[in-house]
């Protein structure tokens, strides 16, 4: 027993030791970093764009500001003693155990996998990065993510070095990117899940310890959540049927690094992954998170890194379509379909080649579209003819299929993965035109052709995707300072003939325009799973009443009305609605009135005429040519009761040969005494004309009596009536009784029910395809006509408002519908 006492004496003085030992190895509780606070964030005018929203004249603040921190980062005090911290994002849900701690890894006792075990816990380094454009533990749905950070207070003072980050686990070998002026921009490779990534400053300027530990290192969690319920971007390289699947390049780089098919496919994927990462950097900074548009992945040999391909590293990337036109690469290159030929006469005729193409490949199915961004590969410099071959710069599409094209001209100075990045935007080599194009005088040297080839063909995307020209941002030409946006120093530029920018902030790199990303906003490539179900009616409609009002109404919701005050140039003044964030979803009625349209111009605009273009959640859009003409007598309808009718806005063109306008003032509407009981639509392939049907079997006919021979009858207030075996019923027909020998369900009429007509569901584009009767009690009547035709829409009067009858035109069938509302 003396044994046992003796020992347990021993253990627990073991323990008093230890703890005494913990404790004085442990920092001071002022030195820890995850208690300090962030602050917030001042507003600061964005210089990208000019324009206005909300009734103001400034584009939304850049979230990035310039001593912003993370949560757990001792701050950084400006001179002016203001402490700065990052917006909220989501919350956290993956890597809570795993708290992230920007500080030095100086004086650790043995070295560790970078992200293989717990935080470590050393004194803080002053020049640990600190990482502005994103906080700790958020989510992102992109694989590569481009970073913006600071080392130490550049105010106070401004080092150049380098900036290495370590990804989680290893598992993408570590990059390099140069700080400049304590300024750092870099791509960070992300795996599905949780992310612990480790980013290392060096400098020459400052001292670092002797050991293989980093002396100022800074640790971020990013939990990467890969979307797949969203449409994809389909990538292609579009080739000749006879093409070697080569591009133009100087013989230096051909030697170097190749031209041939694999070499443009790496390129290719490199720049769509450079989009990716600039769109969702865009889309945070104009308060819409981190979303962005997805690719098609696959499982292959990796390029995003040079290391994959001499190990033969597998990895999950972007697939690369590689298709075969039709068309030899002769046919292709022919100078009338050149683009940039003066003398060319199908300057379009690429456009269509590849819309065939991708028909033929993708194979759409009605309502499934596609949206595909091609390359063509056989695009070449032509010495002779100087000009561009094989190339077209366009974006549009169809019902099926979305795309944008563009040429390879500039394909050679593109990086081939993560570590080419910088270097290809810092490559001053000048263009060699005995070889490869420089591309409207705007790519003399390296770094300019790929500002120009990336650049470019990501402003034909933003066409395939929906956007127009804009005022500023990549839908102008601002992409020809897309270097800035991924390194912080600017070479010498051939295009200005002037010394490149020694500073290149984010105030001063290019970007989508505001209204860019309204439109990205509720796109469908851009949906998040949070997102909630899109409808299926993506229409707008336009009500003009009384007072100088003008109601909207969109069954998704209206996202931004667009101004142009007498020109149709870009857009300079604009409303938005809805907050972005998903929680406060844009409104599906708002009113529009001239004195609140005119306010929001400046003086000069006031009196010109106001064109509006009025944008719905489901990516719908309505054209009013002229509000003030919308506000006159011609949308006026007196009725026969002495009230006003207001005509809404038409569906359908009315420009068939022999069209005729067409109304009716329904007499329920008007005479209390009047039901109507039925309406017969005639329909064939389109809708012929409807006929409004009495209880006094009166009937009033809109458009004519054809296609399938008596129409088809649609009753109102119709009843279901239950007959058990011999029970006696009377017919409301006919006033006869009869017995039931057996159980049946008969639906009646029931006048006294009290069903109105709500309003109708339609399918149109030219001309009326097909209808559908919407009731008061809920009831559809079904498609009357072809009920694929066209695009769908519905016309149900705004609150407060019911149908006073029907307008339009019609010729062989209808081509012009609208409604007639009253108060």
């Amino acid at each position: 027993m003396p044994f046992f006492k003796e020992l347990r004496r021993r253990k627990t003085s073991a323990k008093t030791d230890n703890n005494n030992n913990n404790n004085n190895d442990t920092p001071p509780n002022g030195s820890s970093a995850s208690t300090e606070s962030n602050g917030t964030v001042p507003t600061t005018k964005s210089s990208s764009t000019l324009s206005s929203f909300h009734g103001s004249n400034s584009t939304p603040a850049s979230s990035i500001q310039p001593h912003q921190s993370t949560p757990n980062l001792t701050l950084t005090t400006s001179k002016s003693g203001t402490t700065i911290g990052p917006p909220s994002q989501r919350p956290v849900a993956l890597g809570q155990g795993m708290a992230g701690n920007r500080n030095s890894v100086a004086g650790l006792s043995m070295v560790q996998s970078i992200n293989g075990g717990p935080a470590p816990k050393p004194a803080t380094s002053p020049f640990a990065p600190r990482i502005l454009s994103i906080t700790d533990n958020s989510w992102v749905n992109q694989k590569i993510l481009l970073i913006y950070g600071q080392i130490a207070d550049p105010s106070q003072q401004a080092l150049d070095g380098t900036l290495t980050v370590c990804h989680h686990q290893d598992n993408f070998p570590p990059t390099i990117w140069p700080v400049s002026d304590s300024h750092f921009k870099a791509l960070v490779h992300l795996s599905p899940g949780p992310n612990r990534i480790r980013f290392d400053f060096t400098s020459p300027k400052i001292v670092s310890s002797n050991s293989s530990i980093p002396s100022h290192s800074s640790w971020m969690n990013i939990n990467y959540l890969p979307v797949t319920t969203s449409p994809p971007v389909q990538l292609v390289i579009l080739l000749g049927k006879d093409s070697p699947g080569t591009f133009d390049a100087v013989p230096e780089r051909v030697q170097r690094e190749g031209n041939d098919l694999d070499a443009a496919i790496r390129k290719f994927r490199m720049a769509a992954y450079l989009w990716q990462a600039f769109t969702g950097e865009q889309m945070y900074r104009n308060g819409f998170g981190r979303r962005c548009f997805r690719f098609e992945e696959e499982w292959q040999s990796g390029t995003l890194t040079c290391r994959d391909r001499d190990m033969g590293q597998m990895r999950s990337e972007a697939k690369i379509h590689v298709v075969r036109s039709a068309k030899t690469v002769k046919e292709l290159r022919h100078l009338d379909l050149a683009q940039q030929y003066d003398k060319a006469t199908h300057k379009g005729d690429l456009f269509g080649i590849a819309m065939e193409a991708m028909k033929g490949y993708f194979k759409p199915i009605r309502g499934q579209k596609q949206y595909v961004s091609v390359l063509l590969l056989d695009a070449h410099w032509d010495t002779k003819a100087k000009t561009i071959t094989g190339h077209a710069a366009l974006g549009g599409g169809s019902n099926e299929i979305q795309l944008a094209i563009f040429g390879s001209q500039a394909l050679q100075s593109y990086p081939s993965c993560v570590e080419d990045v910088v270097p290809a935007f810092t490559d001053c080599t000048r263009t060699d035109t005995n070889f490869v194009a420089n591309d409207c005088n705007e790519s003399g040297s390296n770094w300019e052709a790929a500002n120009i080839g990336i650049g470019a063909h990501l402003h034909e995307t933003g066409h395939m995707l929906g956007c127009p020209h804009q005022e500023s941002g990549i839908m102008l030409r601002d992409y020809v300072r897309l270097n800035r946006t991924f390194s912080c120093r600017e070479p010498y530029s051939t295009r200005t003939k002037s010394p490149g920018m020694r500073l290149c902030l984010p105030k001063d790199e290019c970007g989508w325009h505001r209204l860019d990303t309204l439109r990205f906003r509720y796109h469908p490539c851009f949906r998040l799973p949070t997102d909630l179900p899109a409808s299926g009616d993506e229409s707008v409609r336009v009500w003009p009443v009384d007072n100088g009002k003008v109601i909207v109404t969109a069954p998704t919701g209206i996202a931004f009305v667009e101004m142009f005050p007498g020109d149709d140039g870009p857009c300079h003044t604009w409303i938005e609605y809805g907050s972005g964030d998903g929680l406060s979803g844009p409104p599906r009625q708002i009113v529009l009135t001239e004195t609140d349209l005119k306010s929001r111009l400046a003086d000069d605009r006031k009196s010109k005429k106001i064109k509006l273009s009025i944008h719905s959640v489901g990516q719908g859009s309505h054209n009013v040519e002229d509000f003030n003409q919308l506000l006159s007598k011609s949308s006026i309808v007196r009725l026969p009761n002495g009230q006003t009718g207001f005509k809404s806005s038409q569906l359908g063109t009315s420009t068939q040969t022999g069209s005729r306008p067409e109304q009716v003032i329904l007499e329920s509407a008007i005479k209390q005494t009047k039901l109507l009981t039925s309406i017969k639509v005639y329909h064939g392939f389109a809708v012929d004309g409807m006929e409004f049907c009495y209880e006094d079997q009166t009937t009033q006919l809109f458009g004519k009596r054809g296609g399938q021979p008596g129409g088809s009858e649609f009753f109102l207030g119709m009843c279901i009536v239950f007959a058990l075996p011999s029970v006696l019923l009377r017919c409301c027909y006919s006033g006869d009784f009869y017995y039931s020998e057996a159980i049946v369900m008969l639906t009646l009429p029931d006048t006294r029910r009290g069903e109105v007509v709500m309003g109708f569901n339609l399918r149109s584009g030219l001309w009326i395809d097909g209808i559908e009767i919407l009731t008061s009690l809920g009831r559809r009547s079904g498609m009357f006509g072809n009920p694929t035709g066209g695009s769908g829409s519905s016309l149900i009067p705004p609150r407060g408002y019911s149908i006073a009858g029907v307008s339009g035109s019609c010729a062989a069938w209808l081509d012009g519908f609208s409604l007639i509302i009253t108060r």
